[in-house]
């Protein structure tokens, strides 16, 4: 029970890795709130948890409107007294398209949704870790903000690279409040969007994509869930500014 007692808030919670994210840290002990914009799908995950023994949260909110933040903190805060662990996962890919053919608009909620949403839940939730001297935050950036990505297009590369820069200032400005500030940058992984994006792709080029992967596949949810659930707990304790590159081998630098 490595995260007996503490609460976490999960973004972007009802699928893919931050359902298996949120089911894991309350396997670990914490207090789970999830969030997302589907009521159904987060009732199902908190419903999940609480099958297992855990104790959890849904929180229905939309990420980039500030005033639904601020108020999905809030609910977390006076539910539980705190908020020791934030991870941001809420993000969406797009189609792969050339720079040309993006357009403004696009570009623009692609960036809203994958960076600024981002930085409106930590505004939120940084006051609370600071009064509290301790915190634990993990931003979910891409292969695609570390390289490129051959399933999304510029303007998502794009927004997760600012992810990791984001997390490496963040790490510096609440670092000394006891808040660590990490991010995780996974390869694609079988998440039920990524699968239909998967699937559509000819075959040849399915195996072009898993040759440049060491590890001859694509990951699983649980794989990344993993990863975040280290960065959030004690054991990560002195681990600061980080991007741990989670892709089977197919990054290195």
């Amino acid at each position: 029970m490595l995260l007996h007692d503490r609460v976490a808030l999960v973004t972007g919670a009802s699928r893919g890795i931050g359902a298996a994210t949120a089911e894991l840290l309350a396997r670990r002990g914490a207090k789970v709130a999830v969030s997302a914009r589907t009521v159904s799908d987060l009732e199902a995950v908190a419903a999940s948890i609480r099958r297992n023994g855990g104790e959890a949260l849904a929180v229905p909110c939309d990420v980039v409107d500030p005033a639904q933040v601020a108020s999905m903190t809030e609910t977390v805060v006076e539910k539980w007294g705190r908020l020791d662990i934030l991870v941001n996962n809420a993000g969406l890919g797009t189609p792969a398209r050339p720079v040309e053919d993006v357009p403004p608009e696009e570009w623009d909620q692609t960036v809203l949704l994958n960076l600024k949403s981002v930085y409106l839940c930590i505004r939120a939730a940084a006051p609370v870790m600071k009064r509290q001297r301790y915190g634990r935050i993990v931003n979910v950036s891409s292969l695609a903000g570390r390289f490129f990505s051959r399933l999304s297009g510029p303007h998502y590369s794009s927004a997760k690279a600012g992810v990791v820069g984001f997390t490496r200032h963040m790490a510096a400005e609440l670092g000394p409040f006891g808040v660590c500030v990490n991010s995780v940058a996974p390869s694609p992984v079988l998440t039920e969007r990524v699968k239909l994006k998967w699937e559509s792709r000819p075959e040849a080029e399915r195996q072009k994509i898993l040759a440049g992967i060491p590890l001859g596949r694509v990951a699983k949810p649980e794989e990344i869930a993993t990863v975040i659930a280290f960065l959030a707990s004690d054991d990560a304790s002195y681990v600061n500014g980080a991007c741990l590159d989670v892709n089977g081998g197919s990054y290195m630098a």
